[in-house]
């Protein structure tokens, strides 16, 4: 897999949230992507009124929102993905979505009951190990993840941030009975930096969010530019590498609107420097698509030898 990337996320729909733009880019230059999701997504809330009736029955929304990671990874150009759990290694057990409550705004955490079988719950080492295998038998140059407090404090998040890096050392460290050990050069962590994230909030009340959602707009609540955010926000002078959104904007907003169960609202809008699409989750909560995908560098090798795509830079 030289000159590959490697993208471990936590249900469906993160891989296109956190990471799309990279996926799509490094896909269309030939690449090699891989995307391992390690849940399924069974305890998601779900949009509209067709498809309510998968909330709350597991079995069936993780089927369904494996037909929609399917979709959304055809759109984006990805044709190597798996479940962690799916890997060879440790117990036969199938890797359950944990569910989260939210904290307080931009923060989440664990539910007060957490199910059985749920990821947080899995030896560490051993969702560790199973990724290694991944790392080893695909030999990626770039491996991409959540930042270590999950981009919103998401147990599921924040856990895989744990299973990569740890990952990311048995891979190196260790050999398996088919992959020899393979140093990651560039480890990255999904992020957002908070002047470009400010101005992205602002811009949602701009005429052209309006024009491009029409009616949908009043229907959608406005976050505030000037509250708390996330720990996806991050000094604008730590990130790292950024993404080029608009040429694969099309793209992306397919592998959005391929997650109909969680992803709603998606437009694409033009002329505002401060974004360049909109979309709301089941909280009906607006949000921006960027311009920029952000990504600070998380431990590991030096990366000189890493020759990024088009529309991929690291920052200087």
């Amino acid at each position: 897999m030289t000159g590959g990337l490697l993208a471990v996320h936590a249900h469906p729909d993160d891989e296109s949230l956190a990471t799309g733009a990279l996926l799509a880019t490094w896909a269309a230059a030939g690449r090699p992507v891989t995307v391992v999701t390690c849940t399924r997504g069974e305890r998601g809330e779900v949009i509209g009124a067709r498809l309510a009736h998968l909330e709350g029955d597991g079995p069936a929304l993780a089927e369904h929102r494996d037909h929609e990671l399917g979709r959304a990874l055809a759109a984006l150009g990805v044709r190597d993905r798996g479940y962690l759990d799916t890997v060879p290694g440790g117990t036969e057990r199938r890797f359950e979505d944990s569910g989260m409550e939210w904290l307080g705004t931009g923060r989440a955490g664990l539910p007060d009951e957490v199910p059985e079988g749920a990821f947080v719950a899995v030896g560490l080492e051993e969702a560790a190990e199973r990724l290694a295998r991944v790392i080893r038998s695909r030999r990626p140059d770039v491996v991409v993840t959540y930042e270590p407090d999950g981009g919103y404090g998401h147990p599921d998040h924040v856990r895989t941030h744990e299973v990569t890096q740890w990952a990311v050392d048995f891979a190196a460290s260790r050999s398996d009975e088919t992959s020899p050990a393979h140093a990651v050069p560039v480890v990255l962590w999904s992020v957002q930096g908070r002047l470009a994230l400010r101005r992205g909030l602002r811009a949602l009340g701009d005429d052209a969010v309006v024009a491009a959602l029409g009616s949908l707009h009043a229907d959608l609540e406005l976050p505030d530019p000037a509250g708390e955010l996330p720990s996806v926000a991050v000094p604008d002078d730590e990130i790292d590498v950024e993404v080029d959104v608009l040429p694969v904007r099309d793209r992306l907003l397919d592998a959005l609107r391929a997650h109909a169960t969680q992803v709603q609202a998606i437009r694409a809008v033009d002329g505002d420097r401060g974004l360049v699409a909109c979309y709301a989750l089941s909280n009906r909560v607006l949000a921006p698509v960027l311009p920029t995908e952000a990504y600070r560098r998380g431990p590991g090798g030096s990366g000189t030898d890493v020759v990024w795509p088009a529309g991929v830079r690291p920052v200087t």
